[in-house]
């Protein structure tokens, strides 16, 4: 069933997602060769704590850290350790934070010093088909115009769309209705209405879109060895239009990027 937010819910939502931006955004100036994942997800539990919330990955369906690390050619749902990541790696850190009742929940791919320009093109597509997507999660469409626009996007630049990973609607809990999946057909699946919150989270392959786990019960990995991306916003229905709630630009800022791609998705003016 889905849970339909109030505006104060929503606004507590925020909240906790921008808990959530500014952990990756502290993150993103310790994301270089010789930093062990395990040392990330140190700072980020003690960054998460310190700013009144609670990890909401760390304990969730057991999960062992408070972020989801996946380098190269893991997907999702990496668990942190002692490697050292190296030069012209890429990782995807997804991280959750719990505050005020709501779950915040989203994910950047960053750049571990130079990578070459085939990757620089996946994360960039990747990260495109973040807000193609975005653009259709508004009132009277529906799921399915979500994944196919994500899906269409995506393969138009000849990479693999993972199937069986989805977003998700987040509230009070960090998974609820409806699923939202990468791919699908258009007029299909539920039906978007005012105050739904989703996350919107497009995971691209390099090659084919085929996953497989390893034996830890928890990391995804391409089928075939090659990189995958992995970029997610939390977003809300907000008079009838998409108003994200996450936001890259702690990230940007650490990173010195300029960008002023998430600005026709809010409302009001972002205040750093």
């Amino acid at each position: 069933m889905i849970k339909i937010k109030s505006l104060e819910e929503i606004e507590l939502m925020r909240e906790s997602a921008l808990i959530v931006s500014k952990t990756l955004g502290m993150l993103a100036s310790e994301v270089k060769p010789g930093v062990t994942t395990l040392q990330l997800d140190a700072l980020a539990e003690t960054f998460i704590r310190d700013h009144g919330a609670e990890p909401g990955f760390l304990g969730l369906y057991d999960f062992p850290n408070s972020l989801c690390m996946s380098p190269n050619s893991q997907v999702v749902h990496g668990i942190p350790n002692d490697t050292p990541m190296e030069e012209g790696d890429i990782i995807s850190i997804d991280c959750g934070a719990l505050k005020n009742g709501f779950y915040g929940d989203h994910a950047y791919t960053f750049e571990v010093g130079e990578v070459s320009p085939e990757i620089k093109k996946l994360l960039q597509v990747t990260k495109e088909s973040l807000y193609v997507g975005i653009r259709e999660f508004k009132v009277g469409n529906r799921v399915g115009d979500v994944g196919y626009a994500i899906q269409k996007f995506t393969e138009s630049h000849g990479y693999g769309v993972v199937r069986e990973l989805v977003g998700h609607g987040l509230g009070r809990e960090m998974h609820e209705d409806p699923e939202m999946p990468n791919y699908g057909k258009r007029g299909r699946g539920k039906k978007f209405v005012e105050g739904m919150v989703v996350a919107i989270e497009p995971m691209t392959n390099m090659g084919t879109h085929r996953i497989k786990q390893l034996k830890d019960g928890w990391t995804i990995l391409t089928a075939d060895g090659q990189p995958s991306a992995h970029f997610e916003h939390d977003v809300a229905i907000v008079d009838g239009k998409p108003e994200i709630l996450s936001t890259f630009a702690y990230i940007y800022e650490a990173l010195g990027i300029e960008s002023d791609e998430e600005s026709e998705f809010r409302q009001k003016a972002l205040v750093l």
